[in-house]
């Protein structure tokens, strides 16, 4: 348990943290610019990450139970975020959500803490709020018993 409070502190105050191999994104977004934008930024970090173009496909990549933590638009053509939560509910799945938003009133920020994200980021914000954002989610995740999945080593395209 130290060891987590002191990755929690390394995290906060910007230290580097290797990422644990193993440790999977998944970006729930159908705007190709800000999903590459988001790719670069976690990847240059250590984050193995993949890519769906909608809720759907995100849903199916999700039950899989590889991914720590689903950085997510809030709104797809096919459907809300809120179905990446009935997911991990429905199939006892620890993986935390970050909602990546264009546009976010204050009200509807708040609903989504209570409903169930774990944080909503701007996607205009800084690369460091990003990457501190996304490792704070990954280490929550881990605190819940959503380690990473050795056997998924390389990424898979999802759909």
């Amino acid at each position: 348990m130290n060891l987590i409070i002191e990755n929690r502190e390394k995290i906060r105050l910007g230290s580097p943290i290797k990422i644990p191999d193993g440790a999977r994104i998944l970006i729930v977004c159908d705007d190709n610019a800000d999903t590459e934008r988001l790719k670069v930024i976690l990847q240059e970090e250590g984050f193995v990450s993949e890519w769906a173009k909608s809720i759907a496909a995100g849903c199916e990549a999700a039950k899989s139970g590889e991914f720590q933590v689903i950085v997510s638009a809030p709104l797809l053509k096919d459907g809300s975020w809120r179905r990446l939560t009935d997911i991990a509910n429905h199939f006892d799945l620890r993986f935390e959500i970050v909602l990546w938003v264009r546009n976010f009133d204050l009200h509807e920020w708040a609903v989504a803490l209570e409903e169930g994200a774990f944080d909503v980021l701007d996607a205009t914000c800084e690369q460091p709020k990003a990457v501190e954002a996304t490792k704070c989610a990954l280490w929550a995740a881990y605190l819940k018993g959503a380690g990473p999945n050795q056997r998924a080593a390389s990424p898979r395209k999802a759909a």
